[in-house]
C-alpha cells in the first residue's frame, strides 16, 4: 500500500480498530471514525465485561465451530490467526490467560484493558481517531467509492473500510447503517439472522421465578419437532424473559432460522454426568437420608434452592 493512500475506517469496534492498525502499518494515512464518545463500546460489555478475546484451539477446530459458511472465513482465519491475535495484544502489554474450553481472557478480567491495548496500538501506528464523528453514507460514483458523506459534504478517501457491525446492539452503535450503505452501493445482502443471543421462552411466569439463577455443568438440547438441532454441555442462566448463558447463546446460532417458523423445544438435563441408574440411586439415597424431612427439604442436595419450588 502506498504511503500516499488515505484510508477512512468507519466504526471503532474490534474490527475497525484492527483494520485501522493493519492499514497504518502498511503505510496508509488512516482516519478511524466512531460515532460514539469512545471506541470499543461493544467490546466493553463483551463476556460480562471480561472480554473473551479468542479461543486458543487449533485453526481447524476454530473453523469447525463456525455455524454457517466457514469456508468464507478460511483465508481470513489463516491470514490472521488466533495466535496472531494473542501475540498482538501481548506485544501491546496486555497479559492473557487461557481458561476452560480454551477461552482466552485478559488476566485482569477487565475488557477495558483490551480496549486500552488496542488504543495504544492505534497511537503507535499513527492512526487519527475521530470520536463523535458520524458517517452519513458512502460517496459512490460509477461503482467506485470516492469517500464518506458527512455533514452535507464529502470527505474524500482512496479507500473506505466499513466496520459498523450488524443490527446486534443498537445502543452501542450497531444499528445496521453499514448494511444499508452496502445495499445502496449495489451489494446483494443475504438474509439476516441473530446469532449468540438469549432465547425467549413461552413459560414466562416460570422463568421469572428463576430469574438470575445460574446453572453449571448442565446439558441443553433444542428440538424442532423430533429433530435435534443442538446439544451442548456447560453453563446457562435464567433471565426475566427466557434463558441465556454460554450454552444457550451458542444454541441461538443453530436455531435462528427454525425458530422464525415455529416455537422450538428446549430440554435441560441438570445431571448429564449421571446415568438413569446412577441418578435413581442418588435420589433414593438422598430421600433415605432425609426420611424425617419434608419433601421440599429433601431436595437440597439435588437442586439449587431457587429451583426447588418450581
Amino acid at each position: 500500500m502506498s504511503e500516499t493512500n488515505h484510508v477512512i475506517v468507519i466504526g471503532a469496534g474490534a474490527a475497525g480498530m484492527l483494520a485501522a492498525i493493519a492499514a497504518a502499518r502498511e503505510g496508509a494515512a488512516v482516519e478511524l471514525w466512531e460515532q460514539n464518545e469512545k471506541p470499543g463500546k461493544k467490546l466493553f460489555i463483551t463476556g460480562k465485561g471480561r472480554c473473551n478475546v479468542t479461543n486458543a484451539c487449533d485453526m481447524e477446530e476454530l473453523l469447525g465451530s463456525v455455524v454457517s459458511n466457514s469456508k468464507f472465513l478460511y483465508s481470513s482465519f489463516y491470514g490472521f490467526t488466533n495466535q496472531d491475535m494473542m501475540d498482538l495484544l501481548e506485544q501491546a502489554g496486555l497479559r492473557l490467560k487461557v481458561e476452560r474450553g480454551n477461552r482466552v481472557f485478559p488476566q485482569s478480567d477487565k475488557s477495558s484493558d483490551v480496549i486500552s491495548a488496542l488504543s495504544a496500538l492505534l497511537r503507535q501506528a499513527g492512526v487519527r481517531v475521530c470520536l463523535n464523528q458520524k458517517a452519513e453514507g458512502l460517496a459512490v460514483e460509477e461503482g467506485v467509492c470516492k469517500g464518506v458523506r458527512c455533514g452535507g459534504r464529502i470527505q474524500t478517501a482512496d479507500r473506505v473500510i466499513v466496520a459498523t457491525g450488524g443490527l446486534s446492539y443498537p445502543t452501542t452503535g450497531s444499528t445496521g447503517d453499514g448494511l444499508k450503505w452496502a445495499a445502496d452501493s449495489g451489494h446483494r445482502l443475504t438474509e439476516l439472522s441473530p446469532a449468540l443471543v438469549p432465547i425467549e421462552v413461552k413459560e414466562t411466569e416460570t422463568v421469572k421465578e428463576l430469574q438470575g439463577l445460574s446453572l453449571k455443568n448442565i446439558e441443553a438440547a433444542v428440538y424442532d419437532g423430533k429433530k435435534e438441532l443442538y446439544r451442548e454441555f456447560g453453563e446457562m442462566l435464567f433471565t426475566h424473559f427466557g434463558v441465556s448463558g454460554p450454552v444457550l447463546l451458542s444454541a441461538s446460532s443453530f436455531c435462528a432460522k427454525a425458530i422464525r417458523k415455529r416455537p422450538l423445544r428446549l430440554v435441560i438435563d441438570l445431571k448429564p454426568a449421571l446415568s438413569w441408574e446412577q441418578l435413581d440411586e442418588r435420589i433414593l439415597r438422598d430421600f433415605s437420608d432425609s426420611r424425617n424431612k419434608q419433601f421440599k427439604n429433601a431436595l437440597n442436595h439435588l437442586y439449587p434452592s431457587k429451583l426447588i419450588p418450581v
